[in-house]
């Protein structure tokens, strides 16, 4: 079958099985998936972001991984899910605020976009309510109903599934969890102090560990040195798992939730960080004084993306019903 994917042009009718495509749009690759309507990842493509040439580049990216895909499929393209990193409008597919990272991002509609080329409706999520989405309707939380979703990547990010369904709130702020402030006085990346990405981010490790010891390295390197039983790379970690706890404390205190999954590259290093999330959690337990159960994600890096193709199922199911 072949597929044309014109800016104004849609893709033509297939008698093929209908499938859900889900994209991941990181600051450095784009993962494109295609998943069957029971989210079953069936074939995918990563593909490095053209993130300094703008949001037409970057969908033109989003397109061709479709295009290959596709081309190696009989299936017929259903609908898409986006999920990017940043402040976005769910409602109007828009991105609202992306990092300096990103070229021409802001502002852009990346579901009017795909729409025009492909002629299937389109839906844009922040990543980590993708990721979150991913989990629960496939992972490691499948199936649970008060969850918070925890990223720890460049930055920290969070979501939350509270009765079966996200809590984006009026801003789509809800949950974001690594930009609460009380973790000290060190400068954000968002321009405020002391939040708890400033202790629990990939590139905050770095930051911390060459303050402590002159070297620079990556967070990768933090945990390698941890696992060699580096002092200063514990003492990092430690500190990192200590405001991971304090913040799950919190949002127990505000929503009850009962579960959370972790996920993002820092997560790598879990059974490092781990020990001391559980032994702050056990010296201090929520309110409810019920335990927090903690997961590592099961997805991976599939999960923002078949998140994202849950979006888009579950918004044509409810239009079709």
């Amino acid at each position: 079958m072949t597929w044309t994917l014109e800016p104004s042009g849609s893709a033509p009718a297939s008698s093929g099985p209908a499938v859900l495509a889900g994209v991941d749009i990181g600051g450095t690759t784009t993962q494109v998936v295609l998943c069957s309507t029971g989210l079953d990842v069936l074939d995918r493509v990563e593909l490095p972001t053209p993130a300094a040439e703008g949001g037409r580049a970057m969908i033109d990216t989003v397109l061709d991984g479709l295009r290959l895909l596709l081309g190696r499929s009989p299936a017929r393209l259903a609908g898409v899910g986006v999920g990017a990193a940043g402040v976005v409008d769910a409602d109007t597919g828009r991105i609202l605020v992306a990092s300096d990272s990103f070229t021409g991002w802001a502002g852009f509609g990346v579901t009017a976009a795909l729409e025009a080329a492909l002629g299937v409706p389109a839906f844009l999520d922040n990543d980590v309510n993708a990721f979150l989405r991913g989990e629960v309707a496939k992972g490691a939380v499948a199936g649970e109903r008060y969850v918070l979703g925890m990223t720890l990547g460049t930055g920290v990010g969070g979501a939350l599934w509270m009765n079966g369904a996200l809590l984006d709130g009026p801003h789509g702020a809800a949950g974001e969890i690594g930009h609460i402030p009380g973790f000290g006085d060190l400068p954000c990346s968002c321009g405020g102090r002391g939040h708890l990405e400033t202790l629990a981010a990939g590139r905050s490790l770095a930051a911390r560990y060459a303050e402590r010891t002159g070297r620079d390295t990556d967070a990768r390197g933090v945990a390698l040195a941890a696992g060699e039983g580096d002092a200063d790379a514990l003492a990092v970690l430690t500190a990192a798992g200590a405001g991971i706890a304090r913040a799950l404390l919190i949002t127990a205190g505000l929503v009850d939730v009962t579960t959370v999954v972790i996920g993002g590259g820092v997560s790598r290093a879990w059974p490092l960080l781990e020990p001391a999330v559980q032994a702050a959690l056990a010296a201090e337990p929520p309110v409810s004084g019920r335990p927090i159960r903690l997961v590592p994600s099961l997805l991976g890096s599939d999960a923002v993306a078949v998140g994202a193709a849950s979006r888009a199922r579950g918004a044509l199911t409810a239009a079709a019903s």
